[in-house]
C-alpha cells in the first residue's frame, strides 16, 4: 500500500508532514557536506515534504552513498531519513538495512528499535522483531505499541501454525505488474469487481512521486453468464483523472460511489478526500469531494457504508481520536452529511493506524490495523456487535492475515467469501488481490419488496427483529431484493415499510440443519393511491357465494388490515361487460358484501371497510405484473368491451376472466388515530436515549 489512496506507509498510513511542520529529524549544516551530497539532500527533504517517498528515497540514498564512511554521524542521519520512506513505501527489506545503519552509525533511540521491529515482523521475522522490540521498551517503558508488538512477535509462529478455516487464493485475472487494491463487489448479482490499480492502463502520463508509478484509478472486471470473470478495464467516465483515486465503496442503492481522492499539486502534500461519483445510464460522473469537516488539514479516506445505508465510515488523522489514523463515521443522506463526525473509539482504534473499514450485511464491520498485534503490517480484525450493544473484536487468524499488510475485504452478499488486498511475498511491498472464503454452514433468508401488480421498490426497507435479541434495518437493493444472515433456533418478524405503501410483515421460525438454506418470503406491498386486485378470490357461477378455495386470500386480506390496523379501505367487485348494466351492478355489490362480511367475521371492525360493486362500469387497468403472465397484454391497457373483441378468440375470455376481480383501495391511514375531540391518541411520551442504544432498531407492538 505506498498511493494516496491506499493510505498506507505512504501519504496516510504514517501521516503526511502537516504543511510548515519541521521535519523531525536532526539538521546538519549543508555546508558540511560535499556538494553532491548536499543538493540530493535539499531535493530528498523538499519531496519528503509533499509526501513524495519514491522520489525522496532515491535522492537521500545519491546522498548516502556520496557521503564518506567515515563521516559516520551524517551517514546515519541520511539513514534514518531513507528508513523513514523504505517504511512508508512498504519496502521492508529495504527499511530493515536503512534502520540497521541508524543503529550502527549509533543514532538510534526507541523509536528506531520499533519501527525496526515492525519491518522484521512484515519480513516474517518474528524472533528478531521480539528482541527490538524489547530494547524499544527498555527505551520507552510503557509504549503500548511497542508492548503491543513484542506480545505479538512472541506469539505469531504459533498463530501462523495454527491455520484457521479461510481459503486464500491469488486472483491473477485482477492482478498486473504495478498494484491492484481495495476490492468492492456491485451488482444484485455481485457480477462486478471494481477495484484500485496503479497499471500502465491508468489515466496520466506521469508517474507519481510517492511511488515511482501512475497514481490509480478506479478498473472493473465483469463476470460473464459462465461466472468467469473478464479482463479489467478502466472506468470510461468523468470518474478518472490524473489524480489518485481508489478505495470504491457502494451506497445501498448502488446510486453512488464514493472513493478517496488525492489531487496533485506540485507545492503542496497531498492529503486525501472522499469524493462521490452519481450512476446515470449505467456510467459513473465526474466525482465531486463529499463535505465532511471544514478540517483543511486532515486526512478523510477509505469510505465504507453501513448495511442500513444511514452511516459512512472512514478513517482519518481528525485530531481528537486514539492516535494516527482512527475510524470515525458519520451520517448521510443522499450526497450530504447530516451530522457531526464520531470516533468509534475503543476497543477498536488504538494508538496505532486502523484504516480499511468495510461491512458484511449483518452488521459485522472489517477493519484493519496495526494496533491490535497480529502477524505483522496491517491485520485484518472482525469487529460484532453484542447483545450489549458494544463491539467485540475477533481475530480471523492466517491465512487470511499474513505477515504483510492485509486490508479492503468486500463480501459476496451475505457469505463469508469474496476478495481482499494483501503485499504479502511482494518484495517491493506492491498489493495484489485474493480471493478468500471460510467454509460455513449458512441459514439465510432472501426476499423481493414489491408493488402489488407493479415494479420492485428499491426505496423500500425490512426490519428484522428475533427473539434472540436480533434487531435490524436492512435496505433492499435496486431489484427490490434483500439477504440477511439468520441463525438457528430463533423466531423471526420481517417488516417491509416503503413510503406511500401499506406495510407487509412474515414471521419466521429457523430450525438447526445439517448444510446452509436459504428461506425465499415475498412482501408485495399495496400502494396507498391505487387499486389492488386480490387474486384467487371465487364466487359460485352467477351468484355472490364465496367459494372455500377464496379463503386463503381472504385471510391475507386479514393479515394485511390487521398488520395496517390504522387503515381503511373501499372493497369493490367488478363484472365483466356481458350482461345488463343492473344485473352486474346488483351482482358485484353484493359480492362485495360477501368479502366484507367475511373480514367482519375475522375480527375486522366494520366501520373500516365499504363495500362497492361497480359492475362493468371500470375496466381493468393493466399493471405490470399481468403483463408477465400475459405477454400479449401491454401496461396500460384497458379491458373495455371494444378492446376485448379485438382479441383473439382465445384470448377473450382471459380477458373477461381479469375484468371478473376483486378489489381494495386504501381510503384512509389515520383510523382510531384521533379522538371525538380531534385529538391525537397515544401521544408518544419521549424517553431519554440511551448512549448505547442503535439508532436503527424498531419495537413491535
Amino acid at each position: 500500500m505506498t498511493t494516496c489512496t491506499s493510505f498506507s506507509y505512504s501519504l496516510l498510513k504514517n501521516k503526511l508532514p502537516k504543511a510548515g511542520l519541521v521535519f523531525a529529524f536532526l539538521c546538519t549544516v549543508f555546508a558540511m557536506f560535499g556538494c553532491g551530497a548536499e543538493r540530493n539532500i535539499r531535493k530528498g527533504e523538499k519531496f519528503l515534504a509533499l509526501g513524495e517517498y519514491h522520489d525522496a528515497s532515491v535522492q537521500f540514498k545519491k546522498a548516502y552513498q556520496n557521503t564518506s564512511p567515515k563521516e559516520r554521524t551524517r551517514r546515519g542521519e541520511i539513514a534514518a531519513k531513507m528508513a523513514l520512506c523504505y517504511n512508508r513505501l512498504s519496502a521492508s527489506q529495504r527499511a530493515i538495512a536503512a534502520y540497521r545503519n541508524v543503529v550502527r552509525y549509533k543514532l538510534d533511540d526507541g523509536e528506531t528499535h520499533r519501527l525496526l521491529a515492525d519491518n522484521l515482523m512484515r519480513n516474517g521475522s518474528y524472533t528478531d522483531a521480539a528482541k527490538e522490540y524489547q530494547i524499544a521498551l527498555d527505551s520507552m517503558p510503557g509504549d503500548k505499541m511497542a508492548s503491543t508488538g513484542l506480545t505479538a512477535a512472541k506469539k505469531a509462529s504459533a498463530v501462523k501454525a495454527t491455520k484457521s478455516r479461510y481459503i486464500v487464493k491469488k486472483m491473477d485475472v485482477f492482478n498486473s505488474r504495478r498494484q491492484d487494491y481495495s476490492p468492492m463487489l456491485f451488482g444484485d448479482h455481485f457480477e462486478q469487481l471494481y477495484f484500485t490499480s496503479t497499471r500502465n492502463e491508468a489515466a496520466g502520463d506521469e508517474l507519481s512521486g510517492i511511488t515511482g508509478v501512475k497514481p490509480g484509478d478506479i478498473f472493473v472486471s465483469e463476470k460473464d453468464v459462465k461466472g468467469k470473470w473478464g479482463a479489467p478495464r478502466a472506468i470510461e467516465s468523468g470518474l478518472n483523472s490524473a489524480a489518485d483515486e481508489g478505495t470504491p465503496a457502494f451506497s445501498a442503492d448502488g446510486r453512488e460511489m464514493y472513493i478517496t481522492q488525492c489531487l496533485i499539486d506540485a507545492s503542496y502534500p497531498r492529503y486525501a478526500q472522499i469524493v462521490v461519483s452519481s450512476r446515470s445510464d449505467a456510467a459513473w460522473g465526474k466525482p465531486s469531494k463529499l463535505e465532511i469537516s471544514k478540517d483543511t488539514l486532515s486526512n478523510f479516506a477509505h469510505p465504507a457504508i453501513s448495511p442500513d445505508g444511514n452511516w459512512l465510515y472512514f478513517t482519518s488523522d481528525i485530531p481528537g481520536g486514539r492516535g494516527g489514523f482512527d475510524i470515525w463515521r458519520v451520517r448521510i443522506y443522499g450526497n450530504n452529511v447530516t451530522g457531526g463526525v464520531e470516533n468509534l473509539g475503543e476497543p477498536i482504534n488504538t494508538p496505532g493506524d486502523e484504516q480499511f473499514p468495510t461491512f458484511r450485511p449483518n452488521g459485522d464491520l472489517y477493519f484493519s490495523s496495526n494496533g491490535h498485534g497480529g502477524l505483522g503490517g496491517l491485520d485484518i480484525i472482525i469487529a460484532k456487535v453484542g447483545a450489549d450493544h458494544h463491539y467485540h473484536l475477533e481475530y480471523p487468524g492466517y491465512p487470511l492475515n499474513s505477515q504483510g499488510d492485509d486490508f479492503g475485504m468486500t463480501f459476496e452478499g451475505i457469505h463469508n467469501r469474496g476478495f481482499f488486498s494483501s503485499n504479502r511475498g511482494d518484495g517491493r511491498g506492491w498489493d495484489h488481490i485474493y480471493s478468500f472464503e471460510l467454509p460455513e454452514i449458512v441459514q439465510t433468508v432472501k426476499g423481493w419488496v414489491y408493488e402489488m401488480e407493479g415494479y420492485e421498490l428499491p426505496a423500500a426497507q425490512v426490519f428484522i427483529v428475533g427473539d434472540d435479541g436480533t434487531n435490524r434495518k436492512v435496505a433492499v437493493k435496486g431489484d427490490g431484493s434483500f439477504e440477511y444472515e439468520i441463525k438457528p433456533n430463533t423466531n423471526y418478524i420481517l417488516l417491509a415499510t416503503c413510503k406511500g405503501f401499506l406495510n407487509h410483515k412474515e414471521e419466521l421460525r429457523v430450525e438447526p440443519v445439517s448444510e446452509s438454506r436459504e428461506y425465499t418470503l415475498q412482501f408485495p406491498l399495496a400502494g396507498i393511491s391505487i387499486p389492488v386486485m386480490i387474486d384467487n378470490i371465487f364466487y359460485d357461477f352467477d351468484k355472490a357465494t364465496l367459494r372455500p378455495e377464496s379463503q386463503e386470500a381472504l385471510n391475507g386480506l386479514v393479515k394485511l388490515l390487521n398488520e395496517n390496523p390504522n387503515v381503511t379501505i373501499e372493497l369493490s367487485a367488478h363484472t365483466d361487460y356481458k350482461g345488463s348494466a343492473n344485473y352486474n351492478k346488483r351482482l358485484s355489490e353484493n359480492r362485495a358484501k360477501s368479502v366484507v362480511a367475511y373480514l367482519i367475521s375475522h375480527g375486522i371492525a366494520s366501520d373500516r371497510l365499504t363495500p362497492v360493486g361497480y359492475g362493468k362500469d371500470k375496466p381493468k387497468i393493466v399493471r405490470r405484473k399481468l403483463t408477465e403472465k400475459y405477454p400479449w397484454l401491454k401496461e396500460g391497457d384497458v379491458l373495455t368491451e371494444d378492446f376485448i373483441k379485438k382479441l383473439d378468440k382465445d384470448k377473450q375470455e382471459t380477458a373477461n376472466q381479469i375484468n371478473r376481480r376483486t378489489e381494495f383501495i386504501v381510503l384512509r391511514t389515520t383510523y382510531g388515530m384521533f379522538d371525538e375531540k380531534g385529538n391525537l391518541k397515544n401521544v408518544p411520551k419521549p424517553t431519554p436515549k440511551v448512549q448505547t442504544a442503535r439508532d436503527d432498531e424498531i419495537i413491535f407492538e
